[in-house]
């Protein structure tokens, strides 16, 4: 008698979708800003699709911002499975958030996806490189970076440094680092056992996994698009039609 194998990785996912969008007033002055249009379809859409193109099967949302416009939208969605982790009575941030929504995320590395990330693949779609590039041994969680220079609508300096196996750390105070975070990332949930209580940032685990050497990147090989202001959606749909 043979042992059940383990689902296979990368089968459900978290999309963030609670954020107050105020960087993107006054559009989400009457709508939360994942239904944002670019392109003529709303943000979460984008971000949908990628999900759905990946083979995801079951995508938890956190609302808490119009969230009863956010729910209304996600009730004609047919796959992948919707599940609302709801957010009204306190925002909770990235980390918080995740932890809450864990329940429904299983015990496999599962994606997180932020919805104003938009982005054009390079040569073989970017979920399905996270999943295949992700090593249990070696990481606890796998980030999908991007060249700045291969980036529209960002102009910071950088969010990290990526070593040749890919271990990443942070860009260090007045430097400029050749990669930024596209808010799209895949992760294993033993990185929660002692995630904080309440609100909180992911930051502070990824903080905790660079100690550990166990923050990894992946590089994008397409071009990705931050659309956080209204004057970005104009860049986006420029970016996407070209």
């Amino acid at each position: 008698m043979t042992d059940t194998p383990p689902p296979p990785i990368g089968t459900r996912a978290m999309m963030l979708a609670a954020g107050l969008g105020t960087r993107m007033r006054p559009l989400t002055n009457d709508r939360p800003k994942p239904l944002v249009e670019v392109a003529g379809k709303p943000l979460i859409d984008h971000a949908m699709e990628r999900l759905r193109d990946a083979g995801v099967e079951q995508a938890v949302v956190n609302v808490h911002y119009k969230a009863d416009m956010l729910e209304d939208h996600l009730r004609g969605v047919q796959r992948p499975k919707i599940i609302i982790s709801d957010e009204r009575e306190e925002l909770l941030e990235t980390g918080g958030g995740l932890v809450k929504a864990l329940p429904h995320l299983g015990s496999e590395p599962f994606f997180m996806v932020n919805t104003d990330s938009l982005w054009i693949e390079g040569a073989r779609p970017s979920l399905e490189r996270l999943r295949v590039s992700w090593d249990d041994d070696s990481m606890d969680m796998l980030l999908l970076i991007c060249s700045t220079v291969a980036s529209h609508g960002y102009f910071g300096p950088g969010d990290f440094h990526c070593d040749p196996d890919g271990t990443l750390t942070r860009r260090g105070e007045n430097e400029i680092a050749a990669f930024v975070f596209t808010g799209v990332y895949m992760v294993h949930p033993r990185v929660f056992k002692d995630a904080p209580k309440g609100k909180f940032s992911m930051n502070v685990l990824f903080d905790k996994a660079i100690e550990k050497g166990r923050l990894k990147g992946l590089r994008h090989d397409g071009i990705w698009i931050e659309v956080n202001t209204p004057e970005a959606i104009s860049t986006a749909e420029q970016v996407l039609q070209s």
